[in-house]
C-alpha cells in the first residue's frame, strides 16, 4: 500500500466532503430549513461552531478509514471509476445505516430523510470519487 498516497487520497476526500456539505447543508435553504424544524433533535449553527473542531476531526479519521479499505480494495483499472463505485457503496452503507436508521430512531419528517438520503449519497459517492483519483498503489 501507498501510504503517502493514502493520506493525500484522505485529505482530498475531507475536503470533498466539508466543501460538498457546506454548499449542500450550510448555503442551501432547502436542507437547513428542514434541520431548523426540528430544534430538540438538531444543535443550532451558532451552537455547533463550539463542536464543530471535534466533528472535523472525525470525519478525517473516518475518511482516513475509507482510505485505507480503498486501498486494500483497489484491483487496478481506472481510479475514477473505482472511486465512484466505491463512494455508491458507501453512500448505499451511509443512507442505510445512519439516515434511514435515524428516520426510524428519531422524530423528524420523511421530507429531511428524503433530502439527507439524496444528499448523502451524492456526497459519499464524490468522496469515493476523489480518494479514487488521488490514491495510487506503489509501483512494482
Amino acid at each position: 500500500m501507498n501510504y503517502p498516497r493514502i493520506a493525500l487520497a484522505a485529505l482530498g476526500g475531507t475536503v470533498t466532503y466539508f466543501a460538498f456539505g457546506f454548499v449542500t447543508f450550510g448555503a442551501l435553504p432547502l436542507l437547513r430549513n428542514e434541520f431548523a424544524k426540528f430544534p430538540a433533535v438538531y444543535r443550532t449553527q451558532e451552537s455547533m461552531q463550539r463542536v464543530m473542531p471535534i466533528g472535523m476531526a472525525a470525519m478525517l479519521v473516518a475518511i482516513l478509514a475509507l482510505s485505507m479499505l480503498y486501498a486494500i480494495c483497489y484491483h487496478g483499472g481506472s481510479g475514477v471509476a473505482e472511486g465512484t463505485r466505491f463512494g455508491v457503496l458507501i453512500g448505499i452503507f451511509a443512507v442505510c445505516s445512519f439516515v434511514l436508521h435515524n428516520y426510524v430512531n428519531l422524530n423528524i419528517g420523511l421530507r429531511l430523510t428524503l433530502g439527507q438520503a439524496l444528499a448523502y449519497f451524492v456526497e459519499w459517492t464524490l468522496v469515493g470519487i476523489a480518494i479514487g483519483a488521488i490514491y495510487k498503489p506503489l509501483e512494482r
